[in-house]
């Protein structure tokens, strides 16, 4: 049976290359016109499978699968077949794996070989498939579906496109690798077909799916914006061929010009001053003095004496004592700097009889440390002691905290 199946596919090939060119004619025509060749070899391409005809009254054409071998090798950008069937194939994936269990558990090495490479053949064909698909797809979006000539074509190829995206991802949904696992078991050869393999194909294909999705979408938006502006174009003509002796109101005369000849730019734009703005501090700081100037015109002064009813005297100095909390901190960070030696704050607090609470000694020592400038923090070194909560992860129990120089 091998022999004879190899025979028949030289026979085939033999056919096909010494019949190229009308093979060829009728891949580029659609049809064959059996007038302009040999009938006898016609006939031949007939029996073959190569050549059909649809009706008794139709022409002669190429079978789909020659077809589609030629789309194929050729890279051919009218080609937009894709095999979105993936329940079929997914079905013919899990048939075949029992087919290889079954006879692989009834010591019939021969045909689980067989059944093997079948599945092998039906995975790989299954994921190239898939990748084919998808260069499909990229082909017809990099020319921007220009094997059409309108708007409107463009427009329904990328609702084509965008339907045949959605049928293969919810395709790849059937896919329960679970399922596959579970009917693999332990047969390695099953589990690098059915979970390794596919899952893998299925990861890649998914994620590029998803950017073919977005890029169709952005041609949409596109298409149809540049759809809009052509039908007002073609609007303002109809209407101007309807009307030739229209001709367009002096529009700058008016109060209001319409938004459509409102084109121009302002000539000068509304201003507000940037109080935030560091580059014109003198700027600001000069308009402000000008406006508090005291103007020593004598008239001015002499009214402003006349007129002055209210008189302010000079307000009395007062300061704002520290706190006796921050002025013992103070003390501490300088007793630290003068003997130079690592101290904790609690003990400190203990040694000078302070009478504040440990927590909020502790508090205060903390928050005069952060309070310090960057350049005198960077003098000291502050370590806080305690251990982590033993309930709540994350969180840290300060006891007490040591400060040295650094």
């Amino acid at each position: 049976m091998s022999s004879n199946l190899h025979q028949a596919g030289v026979k085939l090939l033999k056919q096909l290359g010494r019949h190229a060119d009308i093979i060829m004619d009728a891949y580029l025509a659609g049809s064959l016109n059996e007038d302009a060749h040999d009938p006898s070899v016609v006939e031949k391409l007939k029996q073959a499978g190569i050549l059909w005809r649809p009706e008794p009254d139709q022409e002669l054409r190429l079978k789909r699968s020659v077809r589609a071998l030629l789309e194929e090798g050729l890279s051919d950008e009218r080609n937009r077949q894709i095999d979105s069937n993936v329940g079929s194939a997914l079905a013919t994936i899990k048939t075949l794996a029992d087919h290889y269990k079954e006879a692989r558990h009834s010591s019939d090495y021969s045909a689980a070989e067989a059944y093997l490479s079948d599945l092998s053949e039906h995975v790989y064909s299954f994921a190239d498939s898939l990748r084919y698909s998808i260069r499909v797809l990229w082909g017809r979006i990099n020319n921007e579906f220009g094997y059409v000539g309108t708007i409107n074509a463009k427009i329904r190829e990328n609702e084509l496109a965008q339907s045949q995206v959605s049928e293969l991802l919810n395709g790849l949904e059937m896919f329960q690798f679970r399922e596959l696992g579970e009917i693999a078991g332990d047969i390695r050869e099953l589990r690098k077909l059915l979970v390794t393999t596919l899952q893998e194909t299925m990861s890649d294909c998914a994620q590029e799916l998803s950017v073919v999705q977005g890029r169709l979408l952005e041609l949409l938006g596109r298409f149809r914006q540049i759809r809009g502006r052509t039908r007002l174009l073609k609007g303002w003509l109809l209407y101007t061929d309807l009307h030739p002796d229209y001709r367009p109101a002096d529009h700058v005369s008016h109060k209001e010009i319409p938004s459509l000849f409102n084109r121009a730019e302002i000539l000068l734009a509304p201003a507000a001053v940037d109080v935030h703005n560091a580059s014109q501090e003198l700027e600001l700081m000069g308009i402000v003095a000008h406006i508090k100037a005291i103007s020593r015109h004598p008239v001015i002064e002499a009214v402003r004496e006349r007129d002055a009813s209210v008189s302010l005297t000079q307000s009395e100095d007062f300061d704002v004592p520290d706190n006796p909390l921050k002025q013992a901190v103070d003390e501490y960070f300088v007793d630290v700097i003068e003997s130079g030696l690592r101290q904790s704050a609690l003990e400190y607090l203990v040694d000078k009889a302070l009478p504040w609470e440990a927590e909020s000694w502790i508090y205060q020592v903390i928050g005069g440390y952060e309070g310090l400038p960057d350049e005198h923090k960077a003098y000291f070194e502050l370590e806080p002691l305690g251990e982590p909560h033993p309930i709540y992860s994350g969180n840290f129990i300060i006891r007490d905290v040591e400060l040295w120089l650094a």
